[in-house]
Formats: C-alpha cells, structure tokens, sequence
C-alpha cells in the first residue's frame, strides 16, 4: 500500500503544495497549465523561456512551451516552429476580442493572459488558477502504447468540454545561428511536440477514454472550455 505525501516547493516568489505518491511510477500529477507562447526568432523571448526552466521544476504546474512559426520571416526558422501553435494562440485571441498576437505570451489555466517574462505576474496567476481546481477529479494510466482517461466532477458541469491529450519533449539547447537571436544558445524546456482533440465531455457522467499514446515522451490530458477558454482540469503522466 502506498504512502501518500504531501509536499510543498517554493519558486518564483511562491509556494504550491502536490500531493506525490512514494515509490510510484507512472502515476498522473494533477497541475496548473501553463502555455509559453515564444520562438526562437524574438529577441524578447529568452528570459521567459529561462522562466520555464524553473517552472517545471514547481510541483503541481504543468509548464508547456509552444512554438509559433510567425517570426520565421526575420532570417531564423524556429526548429519547434509549428503554424497549429499559431493558430491556438490566435483562437485564444479572437475568444478574448483581442485583435493582436505576440511573443513572449503566458496564458495560465486557459484564463489570465500574461507577457511571458513577467515572473512575478504568472507566479500570482499560477496560485490563482490553483486556487480555482478540485471540481474535478482526472488521472491518466498508461496501457502499453494506450493511456487510459478518467475523471468525474463534482458537480455536472454546465457544458461540455474538450478532451485533449499534448505530448512534450523535455528540454532541448538549440544553437540560434539567424534573426533577432543570432550566435546564442538557448535551452528550451517541455517543448510541446504534439498537440490534439481526442474526445468531448459532458462532465454529466464520469469519463472513461483511451486513446494512443505511443512512445516514451510525457503525456498531459487537458479538460478545457470551449473558446478555448478556462482548463478545468489537467494532468500528466512522466
């Protein structure tokens, strides 16, 4: 039987405190997504992407950097570059009557919209969105090449949601040799590789879906509003 633990770690001018199985692999870690919209061609996206680094180390925060391809113009092509990550920092856009995009840009939890090197900032909303879950209970299983899915609400929630599951490439240093940020050496961390729809909640009964997940990169499930708009749940399996 296992012992469950509860501990807390401190970073960025916060504390946030996860529940952590002793001695289990393959158990999913609840967390606070956090989206690192950023390329290798902004001048301005270093600091944030420095930023990640130590928000992967926080427990109960799942820090995801996504590429867009928009600065590739300026002489560099980002080699995580991908035009689907432009278009879900657009739709986040367009969902919030905002009319412009840009780089480095946090969004914490699907809601609060940050500039990404703002450290003490996406600290604050990180606790805020902690402070907004429980209403769900998601964990992840792996199967072989599958991972199983579950999760029950509290209550019913008042409309469905998407279930979608990102796969991630810990961390990668990639020599820049054009554009803004030519002749440094950045390292990137939780460099989103895969991101897609597997399915749609009600969230009137509990959910029960598995879905591929090949291979041995992380897996993170993320249960969001329409819009897309507020995550309501997240987990990850290492």
């Amino acid at each position: 039987m296992m012992r469950q633990i509860v501990s807390a770690a401190c970073g960025l001018g916060f504390c946030l405190t996860a529940p952590q199985l002793a001695g289990a692999e393959g158990v999913s870690e609840p967390g606070v997504v956090v989206e690192l919209y950023t390329s290798q061609g902004c001048s301005s996206c270093p600091p944030a992407d420095a930023l990640m680094e130590e928000l992967v180390r926080q427990p109960g925060v799942i820090a995801l950097s996504l590429h867009v391809d928009y600065w590739d113009y300026i002489g560099w092509q980002d080699t995580f570059g991908n035009a689907r990550f432009t278009a879900r920092q657009k739709a986040y856009a367009h969902a919030a009557g905002e009319k412009m995009i840009y780089t480095p840009q946090i969004i914490v939890a699907g809601g609060e919209r940050l500039v990404g090197n703002e450290g003490a900032a996406v600290a604050s909303a990180v606790q805020r969105g902690a402070g907004r879950q429980g209403g769900v209970a998601l964990t992840l299983t792996r199967e072989g090449d599958l991972v199983r899915i579950d999760a029950q609400a509290a209550q019913p929630l008042p409309a469905p949601v998407r279930v979608q599951l990102v796969r991630y490439l810990p961390q990668q240093t990639v020599e820049i040799a054009g554009g803004e940020n030519a002749g440094q050496i950045v390292t990137y961390s939780n460099i989103v590789t895969d991101w897609q729809i597997v399915g749609e909640w009600a969230g009137q009964e509990p959910l029960a879906l598995t879905v591929p997940a090949a291979g041995s990169a992380p897996v993170v499930v993320i249960l969001q509003n329409e819009g897309p708009s507020d995550i309501i749940a997240a987990a990850r399996l290492r």
